[in-house]
């Protein structure tokens, strides 16, 4: 949370107070936290309560709006998935159609963490979204360093660059860092997005040499 994200607003109640905050941010009622700093008392029950009071967001804004649009588009999807985020932004998606959203080696994952953030574009400050499904990213994470090794030892069997399938930047991040400690091999990316993807070449001294 920035200080930006705190305010501060006069009314009767606490419950006023979130309405209000949640109607200048487009969330819930319930996504924030309030602090009352000044109560105005009564006189002789003639006058309404008065407070003044700070408002501030439970958990950062890019996520609490990243649980509301992601939310949406899966209901819209007529999915049972529910949206957890963490302070960290990553939105972690569970619940019995957690493996439609998925889909094969995480595409609609993928898909769906694209068009997210780009729902969001204007006015997320904070950060890329990711998404997650308990622990989906992890296991994912380790195949793509087992891939980044296979296709290394491809590279150098035959001397000549192995080339991968298009990557999001996470996932070519991946490659790149499960091989940089080489000397046998050396990894770029190339192409434009969304095709983007990553060439792993043999160094110079290792070309020619064949290996079976």
């Amino acid at each position: 949370m920035t200080e930006q994200d705190k305010m501060v607003f006069e009314v009767s109640s606490v419950e006023e107070a979130k309405k209000q905050a949640a109607a200048r941010f487009g969330l819930n009622p319930d996504d924030f936290f309030v602090k009352i700093i000044e109560e105005e008392k009564s006189f002789f029950g003639l006058l309404g309560r008065k407070l003044r009071v700070e408002v501030w967001p439970i958990a950062p804004l890019c996520v609490l709006k990243g649980e509301e649009v992601a939310t949406d588009l899966l209901s819209f999807m007529n999915l049972s998935v529910t949206v957890d985020g963490s302070e960290e932004g990553v939105l972690n998606l569970s619940g019995e159609d957690a493996g439609i959203v998925i889909g094969k080696y995480g595409e609609t994952l993928k898909a769906m963490e694209y068009l997210l953030n780009l729902m969001l574009r204007d006015e997320n400050r904070e950060g890329r979204l990711h998404l997650d499904s308990d622990g989906y990213r992890d296991r994912r994470e380790a195949s793509l360093q087992r891939l980044a090794l296979a296709a290394a030892r491809k590279a150098i069997r035959r001397g000549k660059p192995a080339y991968l399938e298009p990557m999001t930047s996470w996932e070519r991040r991946i490659i790149h860092l499960a091989l940089k400690d080489r000397e046998d091999v050396t990894t770029r990316s190339v192409g434009e997005e969304p095709s983007r993807k990553v060439i792993i070449c043999p160094t110079l001294s290792q070309r020619g040499k064949r290996r079976y």
